[in-house]
């Protein structure tokens, strides 16, 4: 089924939604919990980084295994980063979550590494290439900056490359999270040098059939095509805060089966 709607309709439809789904209950359920333990901004950010990079499949276990992963971390994942010895990583190669595996993951904490000691850290490098009004080749840009350190190949898969077409589902959401500031207590907002506006939706499953639904995107894979398509449609909702529009579309398929 389809709704009809006109675009004023369609706005206030979904700035409703925003208004149900963008607050602090949110988080209970969401990956968004496990930055939300820290205080310290490179800690929120990488707690962030990695939680996100494992956010596919069931949330019940990303949120089981983010929380395990910064236990391996020590519960300080910038100071385990910086500081750890080679003897360290051991115990990170039990770890797995679907195809992420612990070599994944000591891969994840060495190009950490290297990005705060060579690149002023994560921000500083997304913020470098991006656009006036999209974070997209700043993403690619990002994976290149991530693996130009000896690598396992293996690892690339867990990094997505919007310009080989992908949606990058996971950074995307990561992207929203550090640098939307909702004043709800949900999105962080701690990345200063980015804008809400350069933002692009995170595209998956539930929001991509939603989006269809609502006439916000035709294309029925969701790639990096499908992404702009709806980041066109988004912006033209509220084109200074597009992916706010996430909650409305993530709910309305999470929680309202919509």
């Amino acid at each position: 089924m389809k709704l009809k709607l006109k675009t004023s309709e369609l706005k206030d439809f979904l700035d409703e939604k925003v208004n149900l789904y963008n607050n602090p209950k949110f988080i209970e359920s969401d990956p968004i919990q496990i930055p939300h333990q820290f205080s310290k901004k490179e800690d929120i950010e990488i707690a962030a980084f990695l939680a996100a990079t494992i956010a596919w499949g069931n949330r019940k276990s990303i949120i089981k295994n983010a929380n395990r992963m910064m236990e391996l971390l020590d519960h300080s994942p910038f100071e385990f980063i910086m500081q750890h010895e080679e003897s360290d990583l051991e115990k990170l190669s039990p770890f797995v979550h679907r195809t992420f595996n612990g070599n994944d993951f000591m891969q994840f904490v060495e190009s950490l590494q290297h990005l705060y000691k060579n690149h002023n850290g994560l921000e500083a490098v997304f913020s470098k290439y991006a656009e006036k009004d999209s974070l997209q080749k700043s993403i690619h840009q990002f994976k290149n900056v991530f693996f130009e350190i000896p690598h396992l190949k293996r690892t690339q898969k867990h990094v997505s490359d919007p310009l080989k077409n992908s949606a990058a589902k996971r950074i995307n959401m990561y992207l929203r999270w550090m640098i939307r500031n909702d004043n709800n207590g949900v999105d962080f907002g701690i990345w200063k040098s980015l804008s809400p506006s350069q933002l692009s939706c995170p595209l998956d499953v539930h929001s991509g059939n939603v989006a269809r639904k609502l006439g916000l995107l035709t294309r029925k894979q969701n790639d990096g095509k499908a992404l702009a398509e709806l980041d066109k449609a988004l912006r033209k909702l509220d084109p200074t805060d597009p992916v706010k529009y996430d909650f409305a579309l993530f709910g309305l398929g999470v929680f309202e089966s919509f």
